[in-house]
């Protein structure tokens, strides 16, 4: 993993009581899109497209919006340094 996947991963096990996390670089999918040039030249290598599976007890009662800014909450800082950003956010059960 790179360290921007590993700092997003890092922080969501220590924010949340996981049941599941998988974090994924899908930056391979969209390579040559646009935008790909330019995320390039600013962050160099790194990934650019995140996909992140999330399951936590804590999401339960939560609306979808309350979920996925509970998450970006966490990992405002390693989002800034991607071009995309998937979520997939669900609470056990």
């Amino acid at each position: 993993m790179t360290d921007v996947l590993d700092s997003i991963e890092a922080k969501l096990r220590h924010a949340f009581t996981l049941s599941q996390l998988a974090v994924e670089n899908e930056s391979h999918l969209h390579a040559g899109h646009g935008g790909a040039a330019e995320h390039a030249a600013e962050f160099g290598d790194g990934p650019s497209h995140v996909h992140i599976a999330i399951e936590a007890q804590d999401f339960a009662g939560l609306s979808r919006l309350a979920r996925h800014r509970a998450v970006m909450e966490v990992i405002d800082d390693e989002v800034a340094q991607l071009h995309a950003l998937r979520l997939t956010i669900s609470a056990p059960g």
